[in-house]
């Protein structure tokens, strides 16, 4: 029987910047405003107006840092506690963890019911010293003022449980993982039959070469610095071998080493792409996706690799280790291990049997567990049983 549409209560959703809303949660909210009045909240007006006019709902822009900035903070939270007395939602679901402590205090002061936190990632295990014990305390904070919190990941889950954040009974994993899940019709190699783009024309990258592939901003705790060691390594003795970096530089937070940069610029066999709107023909184009990362939620990017048919070489940390099966769609490396990668990396280039298995298996893996639908499903679910409990506990 077809999901009946509940009475349209309001359902606000936060991110700290407005690129989460559009990559992260992409069509979630556009599905969501069927049964809710849902309200985009995030910072920088202009991207954020872009983004909800695609997602069809209204918004609120507040401004928010990924710094730490306690006094524009503390303006934040005002703003929004302001606005959620106005509007009186019954649902403030955050993500992000600035949006995170400022939604989930500005919820609970405005005395919103339900505040739902998603833990897609944790930047504090990365942290030390006075900035470690400073993300922990606003971590906690979250979780305190949240009346459910939802890691995206079930190794994320045990993580928060053994760091002691906040007590078992407020976490639950959506589904099998992930905030989204993903489009496995968009992302196929089918859906670029006739709009696909000639990436070995744009970039200049021989055909013939393996090209390994990374997508995401270029940081240091993405990998990047030990995956261009690695590939320096790996092209000497394999010259028709290539690297493709997709995403944005950043260079304010978590730069990468200057070294690496400088290879990036220089070494003929390592191409760059900047940010884009499609991923989808670069991931076709690939042989491999490389995905060092230091720490995850659930990463989207090894979803949309595996739909697209390629296989992955991984760190062993949360998400990624619940993707990718070791030696069935891919390899799974410890972090932090440019030698590591080098191995992975020679054995699916050199293990040609190796690599036709793994990339057989790749996509009927994610088509199996991670389709978007269910994914938003399952949260509708969780949606209307923290509704129908609420209800029940005020009759």
């Amino acid at each position: 029987m077809a999901q009946e549409k509940m009475q349209r209560e309001k359902l606000i959703r936060i991110t700290t910047v407005p690129i989460s809303l559009d990559k992260l949660l992409e069509g979630q909210l556009d599905f969501m405003k069927d049964y809710f009045e849902v309200i985009a909240v995030s910072s920088q007006e202009e991207e954020l107006k872009r983004v909800a006019r695609k997602q069809g709902v209204p918004y609120f822009f507040l401004e928010m840092t990924r710094k730490i900035t306690p006094l524009q903070d503390l303006k934040a939270v005002y703003k929004l506690y302001i606005f959620l007395k106005k509007e009186k939602p019954v649902i403030v679901h955050t993500h992000t963890p600035k949006a995170g402590i400022v939604g989930m205090l500005a919820a609970k002061l405005a005395g919103v019911p339900l505040r739902l936190h998603t833990v897609a990632g944790l930047p504090l295990l990365e942290a030390t010293g006075a900035k470690r014990k400073l993300l922990d305390i606003v971590e906690k904070l979250t979780y305190r003022f949240a009346t459910k919190v939802y890691p995206n990941a079930q190794g994320l889950k045990t993580i928060v449980e053994e760091l002691k954040f906040v007590e078992s009974s407020k976490l639950k994993v959506i589904g099998k993982g992930s905030s989204n899940g993903i489009d496995t019709t968009y992302f196929s190699k089918d859906s670029l039959v006739n709009n696909s783009l000639d990436v070995s024309d744009e970039l200049k990258i021989a055909v013939s070469d393996f090209t390994f592939i990374l997508v995401g901003r270029l940081v240091g705790d993405k990998g990047v610095n030990e995956l261009v060691k690695a590939f320096v390594t790996v092209q000497q003795k394999h010259p028709e071998t290539s690297l493709l970096l997709v995403g944005p530089l950043e260079e304010e937070l978590d730069p990468l080493l200057q070294t690496t940069q400088d290879i990036i610029k220089k070494h003929p066999k390592i191409y760059t792409t900047g940010y884009v709107d499609d991923v989808r023909p670069y991931l076709a184009f690939a042989k491999a996706l490389t995905f060092p990362s230091y720490r995850e939620g659930f990463p989207n990017v090894v979803l949309q690799a595996g739909a697209m048919g390629l296989p992955s070489i991984v760190s062993d940390i949360n998400g990624c280790n619940e993707i990718i099966v070791n030696n069935l769609n891919g390899l799974i490396i410890p972090v932090k291990s440019s030698a590591a990668l080098e191995i992975a990396m020679y054995k699916l280039i050199e293990d040609k049997d190796f690599y036709s298995h793994t990339q057989a298996n790749a996509r009927a893996i994610i088509t199996s567990s991670y389709e978007r639908k269910e994914i938003w499903q399952a949260l509708l679910q969780e949606y209307n049983t923290l509704l129908a409990t609420l209800k029940g506990n005020k009759n």
